[in-house]
């Protein structure tokens, strides 16, 4: 956060030091681009193969198939979940929500992937539909699906209440994944990473650039649908903010449950279409 009052004088030249033009660091054009066109005519013909429920203030895992769709929808009541992801073989490569912040933008709607880490760095998963895409961004700077959040967990919430709240996203998703992998907690809080926030709306306050959320817009049907590109292991959490308009970490917050539901599309309704491969830099690093 920067000071309200600096310590040191604007320099003379201050107003042209602050009138550089931004420049994208990542143009979106050199981005490889989903064939969304296919993809979707494969998912008219797709059918569902399973379904979870994931109950509030806690966290489910699932797998999704490379060329399956994923849905993730509110069914209840306005509510927010934190997604993890993970290549199903091979849990090293994870979701990378800096990468995809850097390359897509602070907020994530249809058309937009998902990208794993480093050395992997392709894409997991691709949007392919948003029934929230209208919202844009608000008039305090706020939109939906945002990358920039890392999700509630224990440690922040001890260190500013001295609370251990237990049902907090983070340990939501260290529970789910040592269930579904039969892992020790301890081993599998390693591999629990920062998320894709679904249908909280947040953003950065104007004058003093902090990170906010605020009521979401989601309601019941509202639903967020994606491509996996890979074999995935997922993992949900139904966030103990609710809707986050007021808080998270605590049992405050009235919360609901998030469906998921997976869907798979007959052989060869995706002719021509391969699991993209993992990064081709060599990793030599000079050397």
């Amino acid at each position: 956060m920067k000071p309200a009052h600096p310590e040191h004088p604007a320099p003379a030249d201050a107003e042209a030091r602050r009138a550089a033009p931004p420049v994208l660091v990542y143009r979106p054009e050199t981005l490889p681009a989903p064939d969304l066109a296919r993809i979707r005519k494969a998912r008219g013909q797709a059918a569902k193969v399973a379904d979870l429920l994931v109950p509030p203030r806690e966290a489910r895992a699932f797998e999704v198939p490379a060329g399956s769709f994923f849905r993730i929808t509110s069914v209840e009541g306005p509510q927010v979940g934190d997604l993890n992801l993970w290549n199903a073989h091979d849990i090293s490569e994870r979701f990378f929500s800096g990468k995809t912040r850097a390359l897509h933008g602070t907020h994530l709607s249809t058309g937009d992937r998902l990208w794993s880490c480093l050395p992997y760095l392709r894409p997991m998963a691709t949007i392919t539909d948003d029934t929230l895409d209208w919202y844009g961004i608000d008039a305090d700077g706020g939109s939906v699906h945002d990358v920039i959040g890392t999700r509630c967990d224990p440690y922040t919430n001890c260190l500013l209440t001295g609370d251990p709240y237990h049902h907090c996203c983070h340990s939501n998703l260290t529970r789910a994944l040592a269930d579904h992998l039969r892992l020790p907690l301890k081993e599998a809080e390693w591999h629990v990473h920062d998320v894709l926030n679904l249908f909280m709306c947040t953003g950065f306050s104007r004058d003093t650039g902090q990170y906010f959320m605020k009521a979401s817009p989601v309601r019941p049907g509202d639903h967020l649908e994606f491509f996996a590109e890979i074999d995935l292991l997922g993992a949900l959490s139904a966030c103990p903010g609710g809707d986050c308009s007021t808080g998270h970490s605590s049992d405050e917050a009235a919360c609901y449950p998030l469906l998921v539901e997976v869907f798979t599309p007959p052989e060869g309704a995706l002719k021509g279409w391969a699991p993209p491969p993992a990064n081709g830099y060599d990793r030599s690093h000079g050397r």
